[in-house]
């Protein structure tokens, strides 16, 4: 389906704007609430763009991802309050541009897009972190609205940034040639073309490449190296085999509450049938199926280090929202005999459950209330010593103390051997350790540093309540039990 990039008045945009506007204040309340996101990944990646200045391999990294850390490169040296609030910048831009694809496909009710896109829990969770998500959904959904507005090079020369965002954005590149593809063919068959006038066409998903050349030119240019993305690959992103596990088919759909809105399945589920049943908005739906059936199949078996967070989903939020919109606009229209009072009470109600629990699934996400602990811990500690190497188990000690990540060793996941990297470490090491994360990830506890010449400065133990679910509700919220030790190396 052709649309064109509409042009709206400023009583048409009105009703978005005013969405928008709650919706930045709820990015705002999170950026306020909370210090650090509940994942480790947003921390690094802020470290990766703050400290890609001095480590120029950074911007090209394929874990550091090129598009987020050379967006996130200046705000990040403004600190990591700065990054934060650029990500809520970012999803507000998500919002608008999802509802501006709305009003061009002419949906009814399309500035309530805006709030369909933010109401997705996972969305709401990471829209003031430092992922990379929100960043591919940006380039998606601007690049979606060039296709759909017939502008299909244009569109494919955004839409081939996603792959500069997540890896993801290279599936997404197939399945955009096979539109493009069908268009163009559509059309030159309706007019009878010539084989010879077939190339233009069979050539043109060669666009869609662009992203990856400039990729590719950039990592030469500053490493040198015309294999760097081959050679940086990394190594828990195995094709095959299960780095996190193998979870079956059914982790991602039981996850869609979390990804949906556990009160907005119903009208997605509608909008998503209705999409099939009509075979209309076919990018749209076509996006949403290939990313649910791909992050489900590589979840089911481990693939390419597949964790199975819902945030993946992040990346087609757009369109999430969009089938949302559509199955709501449905069932809008068999409550019609209702009166408009109460028909506006029930989605006015909907709409405030529905982000209430966004706020709650946010405050039950436990390892962000780590940042209250690592901040009054950072406070206390006096260094006997200079400070000559900082070593760490969570991304947010590095951040709070200012110091280059790529201080902390290169892990190896042998117990033996990382003892004795620690042992080599030169006088002044500082190590900051929790009791959580340290003995998951990296098979070390705080007793193991002190036979290696390091002298317990300071230990301190929390019990981490959230704003709302001060206690555990169905083992989910907490208490967090957390521990901190700060060692330093004299001997």
């Amino acid at each position: 389906m052709k649309m064109t990039m509409t042009t709206l008045t400023g009583a048409e945009k009105r009703p978005a704007l005013l969405w928008l506007l709650i919706c930045a204040g709820a990015g705002a309340s999170l950026l306020l609430l909370f210090d650090d996101g509940c994942q480790q990944d947003g921390g690094l990646h802020f470290l990766f763009a703050r400290w890609a200045w001095q480590h120029p391999g950074l911007f090209v990294g394929v874990w550091s991802r090129p598009l987020y850390t050379t967006i996130y490169a200046f705000p990040a040296l403004l600190g990591y309050g700065a990054a934060r609030a650029t990500s809520v910048l970012i999803c507000l831009g998500v919002a608008w541009h999802s509802y501006r694809l709305a009003a061009a496909l002419r949906l009814p009710r399309a500035p309530l897009t805006v709030m369909l896109v933010w109401l997705q829990p996972s969305f709401f969770l990471f829209s003031a972190d430092n992922m990379t998500e929100p960043v591919f959904a940006l380039v998606y959904v601007i690049a979606l609205r060039l296709h759909l507005a017939g502008r299909r090079v244009a569109g494919m020369i955004v839409a081939s940034l996603t792959i500069l965002a997540r890896p993801e954005g290279f599936f997404l590149g197939l399945l955009w040639a096979w539109w493009v593809l069908r268009d163009e063919f559509g059309e030159r068959k309706g007019l009878g073309a010539g084989w010879q006038q077939w190339w233009p066409a069979i050539l043109k998903p060669l666009w869609l490449g662009t992203g990856a050349v400039i990729w590719w030119l950039a990592a030469l240019l500053l490493t040198r190296d015309p294999l760097f993305i081959l050679h940086n690959w990394p190594q828990n992103w195995p094709l095959t085999g299960t780095v996190y596990g193998a979870a079956g088919l059914l982790a991602y759909p039981a996850r869609l509450p979390e990804i949906v809105g556990p009160f907005l399945l119903v009208p997605f589920g509608v909008g998503l049938w209705r999409l099939w049943q009509r075979r209309t908005h076919r990018e749209i739906f076509s996006s949403f199926m290939l990313f649910i059936v791909l992050h489900t199949l590589l979840r089911a078996w481990g693939m390419l280090g597949s964790a199975g967070y819902p945030r993946y989903l992040i990346t087609i939020s757009p369109a999430i929202a969009v089938i949302t919109l559509i199955g709501w606009n449905w069932l809008a229209s068999r409550f019609r005999g209702i009166g408009r009072p109460l028909r506006l009470g029930f989605a006015t109600l909907l709409l405030g459950i529905s982000g209430y629990i966004n706020f709650v699934y946010a405050d039950g996400a436990e390892a962000s209330r780590d940042a209250r602990a690592l901040a009054r811990v950072r406070g206390s500690v006096r260094t006997p010593l200079p400070v000559t190497r900082l070593v760490w188990n969570e991304p947010y000690a590095c951040i709070l103390f200012g110091r280059d990540p790529w201080e902390n060793p290169a892990w190896t996941g042998d117990r033996q051997r990382d003892l004795e990297m620690l042992r080599q470490s030169p006088i002044g090491t500082l190590i900051v350790w929790d009791r959580l994360i340290g003995p998951k990830w990296f098979g070390l506890t705080a007793d193991d540093f002190e036979p290696l010449g390091y002298r317990k400065l300071h230990e301190e133990s929390f019990v981490l309540k959230g704003y709302i679910l001060d206690r555990s509700r169905f083992g989910f919220g907490g208490p967090r039990r957390q521990t901190y030790t700060i060692f330093q190396k004299t001997e």
